[in-house]
């Protein structure tokens, strides 16, 4: 009787070939995911300003004005002084920092209505496109 050799496994040409084809699928695919990732975190930004908006309109209800700009969106977590009416805290958690790790800037009075709530974006200043543009709460995305 004769026995029958198997050669299992895959040839150094077949692997080669797979590693090509994997590195041309990520070569095509992988930038238009990660332009995605910048959008991706431009909407959460927007999403916590307008979770910030509902309850600094709670705050106000409460006390009749809107916290200053020296007591910022803490004041939406911990007592202000002086603040007999405050019936806090407005936000279930710690106030985050952007998607950025960077935090809002708040300001009230502000130049375009009682308050201003802003992220910078992924460069941290004033300014900028796409990736870098800033994330404001009198203003929607892609203006």
């Amino acid at each position: 009787m004769k026995s029958l050799e198997k050669n299992e496994g895959f040839t150094l040409i077949e692997l080669l070939i797979v590693m090509i084809i994997l590195g041309m699928l990520a070569a095509l695919v992988g930038p238009s995911m990660f332009g995605k990732v910048g959008k991706s975190r431009q909407k959460a930004a927007k999403a916590q300003i307008s979770l910030f908006e509902t309850a600094l309109d709670t705050y106000r209800l409460d006390l009749g004005h809107y916290p200053e700009t020296d007591q910022g969106l803490n004041a939406l977590r911990l007592k202000p002084e002086d603040e007999g009416n405050w019936d806090g805290p407005y936000l279930p958690k710690d106030v985050p920092l952007d998607p950025w790790g960077k935090a809002y800037e708040y300001k009230s009075p502000g130049q375009y209505g009682d308050f201003e709530i802003i992220s910078y974006g992924a460069d941290g200043v004033q300014g900028g496109d796409d990736e870098d543009m800033d994330i404001m709460n009198w203003k929607s995305l892609g203006q």
